[in-house]
C-alpha cells in the first residue's frame, strides 16, 4: 500500500507549492478522519465493555453533543482548511512575474504555446522555468479534457468553449508527468504529457532553442521518475494518438514533437 505514496503519479510526493498544499490537506482530513474513526471505535468498545455506562445522560445530551455539535466543529474546521488550502492554488491576477502558457488538449494529444515566445508550439511537453510560477491557460476545444501533473498541482478541466487557468510552479528542475484526468474516448489512457522544469536562468535561452529546433542539452530528470518503459525510447515521451488512432511520441530532449 505504502508503494502507492511515491512516483510520478503521487499526490504524497510533491515537487511544488501547489502540490504541496494538496497533499496537506490530504494528511490533515486523514488525521481528522482517523481521530473520529479512533473516537468512534473507543465507544463502540465500552459500550460492549460496560453496558449502562451512559445510562445516567440522557438521549438528547447524547444527539446535541455527538451528533450535532462535535460532527458541526470538525466539518466547519476541516472547510476552512479546504477552503484556504484551495485559496492558495488560485491563479490571482496582477501577480507580478508571472509566466503564460497556453495548453491545447485534443484527442488524444496535448498542444502547448508560449506566448511570450512568439506562439511557439510543443506537442506532449510543456517547458517551464524551475522557481518561478507559471499560469497554465487550458483551452477546451473538442470534448472535455483535465490538465493534471500529480507533483506539480490539482487537476483543471478543458471544457470546450472556455479558459481555466491553473498556477504552477516547480520547486527544483526536473521532468514531471502529466496526464489527461478526465475520460475522453478510446485512447483516453495514453493521453499523457511531460513538464520539464528547466533552470530559471536558461529558460530563455531553451526557448530560443526550440524555436530554431535545435537539439537541448541534456536536462536533469525528476528525483522521483522511473524509467519504466512506459516512455518508450530514451529521450521520448508518448504524448497521446491522432484523431485517427497514429501512436505520438515528441521528444522531451529538444525540437518540436512531430
Amino acid at each position: 500500500m505504502l508503494g502507492g505514496c511515491g512516483g510520478p503519479f503521487s499526490t504524497l510526493d510533491p515537487a511544488g507549492p501547489a502540490a504541496a498544499s494538496v497533499a496537506r490537506l490530504w494528511w490533515v482530513m486523514l488525521g481528522g478522519s482517523a481521530l473520529l474513526f479512533l473516537l468512534v471505535m473507543v465507544l463502540l468498545l465500552l459500550a460492549f465493555l460496560r453496558p449502562g455506562i451512559a445510562s445516567g445522560t440522557g438521549e438528547r445530551l447524547w444527539l446535541f453533543w455527538g451528533g450535532l455539535v462535535m460532527p458541526g466543529l470538525v466539518l466547519a474546521a476541516l472547510l476552512v482548511f479546504a477552503l484556504a488550502s484551495g485559496e492558495r492554488l488560485l491563479a490571482h491576477p496582477g501577480t507580478p512575474g508571472i509566466l503564460r502558457v497556453e495548453a491545447r488538449p485534443q484527442q488524444w494529444i496535448w498542444r502547448f504555446t508560449y506566448p511570450e515566445a512568439e506562439g511557439m508550439e510543443t506537442t506532449g511537453l510543456l517547458h517551464i522555468p524551475a522557481g518561478r510560477p507559471v499560469d497554465v491557460h487550458v483551452i477546451g476545444g473538442d470534448v472535455i479534457h483535465s490538465f493534471w501533473v500529480p507533483r506539480l498541482g490539482g487537476k483543471l478541466d478543458a471544457i470546450p468553449g472556455h479558459t481555466n487557468i491553473l498556477r504552477l510552479k516547480a520547486a527544483e528542475p526536473g521532468l514531471y508527468d502529466g496526464l489527461c484526468a478526465e475520460f475522453c474516448g478510446t485512447f483516453h489512457a495514453e493521453m499523457r504529457f511531460a513538464v520539464q522544469a528547466h533552470p530559471a536562468e536558461e529558460y530563455e535561452a531553451v526557448l530560443a532553442r526550440l524555436a530554431s529546433r535545435l537539439p537541448l542539452p541534456a536536462a536533469p530528470r525528476g528525483a522521483q521518475e522511473r524509467d519504466d518503459g512506459e516512455r518508450g525510447a530514451v529521450g521520448s515521451v508518448p504524448v497521446g494518438r491522432s484523431p485517427e488512432g497514429r501512436r505520438l511520441d515528441g521528444q522531451t530532449q529538444g525540437g518540436h514533437a512531430p
